[in-house]
């Protein structure tokens, strides 16, 4: 492959006019672009990105910051395969690259991005995995970097954000519960400080209390967001003394371990215990009998993304004029067989 200079040298003319011809700037005459390009297209010549990236200030690339472990890899959590196909379709109108940021568990999310941001590797992030105090925030915000959040914080500013309708799962949830006659509803909330998992227990509580039910914080079972979390909700759902008849889970891979621990003890979703969930990860497809689950389209969400990061940005804020606004991401239930268990008054007594 042969750089700018030779190039140049190749066509014995000056390295500015390669570079305006192949820029298509307009003082170069046709006959020298078409020169220009043909000998670029024979010798391979490709740009320096790097170059031309320090010149313009400019990378012309987004950067998704994720949080990986190794049981989230293990687990082929699809939930950002999906997002990353709308986030692609949109930055290819504008030939923006996408590239993962992906945080060791290990790793404190703070510094990790610090480092990112020292080495201006992107020119806008999304941040996923808001905690409930979110230090990224205002590091984003000092260094004047556009961001979006995939998630709320009770962190300060006036920084962007998409989230999606937890409270109106939990709600809806206890709210179908309820009137399949249940008023002892657990919940499977995430373990760690994410900022999803405190939205989803207030909104429950408050849903519960709507229904005059008491709140009993032993039916809020705290594991991690995964399989693996959800064999230990059921495990822990199993010893509590006084089971609960129905279970509202958080994130999708829950079911599929959930299921598994409930067929060990010989109990069946929509016969035992009223099941509901999430319903993206293809697996859960096939669960039997199957999951009454919220969903939503992962591929419309990464595009809403995009186009909400984009008017946050300068170079590209005409083009979206409506997007540079909150929004919570609304979620569709889907009935199932897993909720049919259904109690009458000689049941509750």
């Amino acid at each position: 492959m042969k750089g700018i200079r030779q190039l140049a040298e190749h066509l014995d003319i000056s390295i500015g006019t390669v570079s305006r011809a192949l820029n298509g700037k307009p003082d170069v005459n046709d006959e020298t672009r078409r020169r220009v390009l043909a000998a670029a297209e024979e010798l391979g010549y490709v740009a320096n990105q790097s170059g031309r990236s320090l010149r313009q200030g400019m990378t012309n690339v987004i950067g998704l910051m994720l949080e990986v472990s190794r049981e989230t890899i293990e687990n082929s959590d699809d939930f950002f395969l999906g997002v990353t196909d709308g986030l692609q379709s949109v930055f290819s109108r504008h030939k923006l690259d996408l590239v993962m940021l992906p945080c060791p568990d290990d790793e404190d999310p703070h510094e990790y991005l610090k480092r990112m941001v020292a080495r201006r590797l992107v020119d806008a992030l999304i941040l996923s995995a808001t905690r409930r105090t979110d230090r990224r925030i205002e590091l984003l915000e000092k260094a004047r970097i556009p961001f979006v959040a995939l998630g709320r914080s009770a962190s300060g500013g006036s920084y962007t954000w998409m989230d999606l309708d937890f409270e109106g799962v939990a709600a809806r949830g206890v709210d179908r519960l309820v009137a399949k006659g249940h008023r002892r509803i657990a919940v499977a909330a995430p373990s760690s400080d994410i900022n999803l998992g405190y939205l989803f227990v207030d909104a429950y509580r408050q849903a519960l209390q709507r229904h005059g039910i008491a709140f009993d914080p032993a039916l809020v079972i705290r594991v991690k967001s995964s399989e693996q979390g959800g064999y230990q909700a059921g495990h822990e759902l199993l010893m509590i003394e006084e089971r609960p008849t129905a279970i509202i889970l958080i994130h999708e891979l829950m079911a599929i371990g959930l299921y598994r621990r409930l067929a060990e003890a010989g109990i069946v979703p929509g016969r035992d215990l009223a099941v509901v969930g999430f319903r993206e990860e293809p697996r859960t497809h096939f669960l039997q009998p199957t999951l009454t689950s919220f969903r939503m389209s992962l591929r419309d969400l990464g595009a809403q993304l995009g186009e909400t990061l984009l008017a946050t940005m300068p170079a590209y804020a005409d083009h979206y004029p409506q997007g540079a606004r909150n929004r919570i991401w609304p979620l569709e239930l889907v009935p199932g067989e897993s909720d049919a268990f259904t109690l009458n008054q000689k049941n509750r007594a």
